[in-house]
């Protein structure tokens, strides 16, 4: 038997050159039923399961004997904060009495502009989003990005298409419950002036494919021209209540500076009042999931049950698991990688990550539609490429964080601040190139452009993905086209705007631009022809998910050139040839099941493109997958080579 494939899981009603999701997972969509506190099941879930466990037992050992351990002690406060629930239920509304009040106090927008900023660093949502990162035209220093924000529900979209008009009318409903828990009075006339006034707001957002786009995007302004866009939000006031230091916004990044436009028109005094009534909403809904049961069965009844379908609300214990990783996950992760990251995994990794940046150094070199000045330059970058593994050198600090037992919001708001500032702090100092965006238990990777860095936290490290006995067609054609994937974002759509030391930077020649432009243009138009099971005829938006599918693509094609760099023989195991293991592997991990309500809200939201594409879309492009099993014109997988398309040779 096969380490990593049981071919008694595959189904052999289905076949292979019609449907390869279903043909290695079918059997598995048939007998799984998603979680009822689950909008999702499959390969991802799974692991995100097994190591949500594992966290739970180290902080419940925090909690139990925290020692001497100054980290554990705050962990096992955060914890037992969570837990308290006699004494969150016997709160209730009590811990939002004094910031109503504050906002029932407000005269004038200066005033509003003001007391925003204050609650803002607290966690309470705004107007202006803001986080520090490398600035993409100099890397080498932070600089604070900012970016529309204000919306209650998840896109702009929600509010002005015709299909989410049962979205909207639940979204005012859940407001006015929401300040009606939080004591506020004509909640539902609120209500409506919140909708009302975010439909006006979210005239002036960006939509998600431009929001995408590397060089709009990135709108370098001094304070005095960002001021100038929206002068009637006093920025000083505001970042002296939100405790941003000046030099943090001496220049700003602005993402879409038209939205600060269109904000400045709706900062008037006649809608100052509807301005405080999405002031009251926001704090509510920042606190909701810290107050008593009323207040998170609400907020889960919207943004969960009517938005993702899911059916019940998760567990206490993990929301309490999840609440502490949110305020000191890498204090978590310090514990978790003493037993969950064996050295043989680094090991094996960068043997992966080896024979994968061989395997893109050759496919550079062979394109046939790039110049060799680009591929120069292509192959710097590639050279310039950092891989993280496991986790970070060394941790973040949380000696800052002052942790009570008996104050859940508190701890809660206490910890955004810490993070605001730690955030704060980068603006004048050097990057930290050891720094992580996520914890060693994430299940998930990605691609830092800035950087030029990919990042494997160590929960992925586990099969499906990953397999430490398995044989090497099992391990590229999962964790290798994982790799593949985020060293492909380096050159996808967007990630091929910046140079080898991460900066905004147009290396490519007019014409190799034009023929790249070309192929993900035909990428585009073969997902937007695609509508998964449960959409209800929703279709993939191909230029929201491009990135992603060139990385798919990209990324199992590369991982299929680094295998066969391995020279493997071929022998068949369990009457599968190495080529079919690698192309079984790929489905395996992709191996998923969707609420409909989700699968939807994922097609206007997600840059990633329905699991059952990432697998068989892909696969249609590849030779290699044709001939391993013999895939003819009239099988469902059959795609003509002259419509295919490659962007990377494998």
């Amino acid at each position: 038997m096969n380490p990593g494939i049981d071919i008694s899981q595959l189904d052999p009603s289905i076949r292979v050159q019609d449907d390869l999701f279903r043909h290695v997972n079918g059997r598995w969509l048939d007998s799984t039923d998603i979680r009822p506190d689950r909008a999702t099941a499959g390969a991802f879930v799974t692991l995100v399961d097994e190591a949500e466990l594992k966290v739970r037992q180290i902080i419940e050992d925090a909690a139990a004997t925290p020692g001497e351990d100054v980290d554990l002690q705050k962990i096992g406060d955060l914890y037992a904060s969570f837990m308290d629930t006699e004494r969150i239920e016997a709160l209730g509304a009590e811990p939002l009495a004094a910031d109503l009040e504050r906002i029932d106090a407000v005269t004038d927008v200066a005033g509003f502009a003001r007391l925003l900023g204050d609650l803002e660093r607290t966690g309470t949502h705004g107007l202006i989003g803001l986080y520090v990162a490398p600035d993409r035209g100099q890397p080498d220093r932070y600089v604070a990005h900012g970016f529309q924000s204000g919306l209650g529900l998840p896109d702009e979209t929600y509010y002005r298409e015709d299909d989410q008009a049962p979205i909207r009318e639940a979204y005012v409903a859940h407001v006015g419950r929401l300040l009606t828990l939080a004591g506020v009075d004509a909640a539902e006339k609120r209500a409506a002036r919140v909708l009302d006034l975010e439909t006006q707001l979210a005239a002036f957002h960006w939509d998600r494919v431009s929001c995408r786009d590397a060089q709009k995007t990135y709108n370098l302004l001094s304070f005095d021209e960002l001021q100038a866009l929206v002068p009637a939000f006093d920025l000083t006031a505001w970042a002296e209540a939100c405790d941003i230091p000046a030099v943090a916004l001496a220049q700003v990044v602005m993402a879409q500076p038209s939205f600060l436009e269109g904000l400045q028109t709706l900062l008037t005094h006649d809608l100052l009042p509807a301005w405080l009534d999405w002031l009251r909403w926001n704090v509510v809904h920042a606190s909701a999931a810290y107050l008593s049961t009323p207040f998170v069965e609400e907020n889960f009844d919207f943004y969960g049950r009517t938005l993702s379908g899911t059916d019940e609300l998760r567990p206490r214990w993990k929301r309490g698991v999840g609440f502490v990783e949110g305020a000191m996950g890498e204090a978590v992760g310090r514990i978790y990688v003493q037993t969950e990251y064996p050295p043989a995994s680094r090991e094996r990794m960068d043997d992966l990550i080896a024979a994968l940046i061989e395997a893109y150094r050759q496919s550079i070199r062979e394109l046939p539609w790039m110049s060799d000045a680009t591929k120069e330059r292509a192959l710097e970058k590639l050279e310039a490429f950092t891989p993280k593994i496991g986790h970070p050198p060394r941790f973040k600090d949380y000696s800052a964080l002052e942790t009570d037992p008996t104050d859940l919001l508190g701890n809660a708001r206490r910890s955004m601040a810490v993070e605001a500032a730690r955030e704060l702090a980068k603006i004048g100092s050097p990057i930290d190139r050891d720094e992580w965006y996520m914890t060693p238990q994430t299940v998930n990777a990605y691609y830092n452009p800035t950087m030029n860095e990919i990042v494997f936290p160590a929960a992925i490290l586990q099969p499906p993905f990953f397999h430490a006995d398995a044989d090497d067609a099992v391990n590229f054609g999962a964790i290798g086209a994982v790799i593949g994937h985020e060293i492909g974002h380096g050159f996808d759509d967007q990630g091929s705007h910046y140079d080898g030391t991460g900066a905004l930077s147009n290396w490519w020649t007019d014409e190799d631009r034009e023929a790249f432009e070309k192929l993900t243009a035909a990428l585009v138009a073969q997902y937007d022809e695609l509508s998964p099971e449960g959409a209800d005829g929703h279709q993939v938006n191909g230029s929201l998910t491009i990135g992603e599918n060139i990385g798919d693509l990209g990324g199992l094609s590369i991982a299929y050139r680094a295998f066969r760099l391995t020279d493997p023989d071929d022998t068949e195991i369990d009457g599968l040839t190495p080529d079919q293991r690698f192309f079984i592997s790929w489905a395996q991990a992709w191996q998923a099941k969707v609420r409909p309500a989700e699968t939807v809200r994922r097609l206007t939201l997600d840059p990633h493109s329905p699991p059952e594409f990432r697998c068989n879309q892909v696969v249609r492009n590849i030779a290699a997958f044709h001939e391993a099993f013999g895939v003819q014109p009239g099988d469902e997988l059959w795609m003509e080579p002259a419509e295919r398309v490659t962007v990377w040779s494998s």
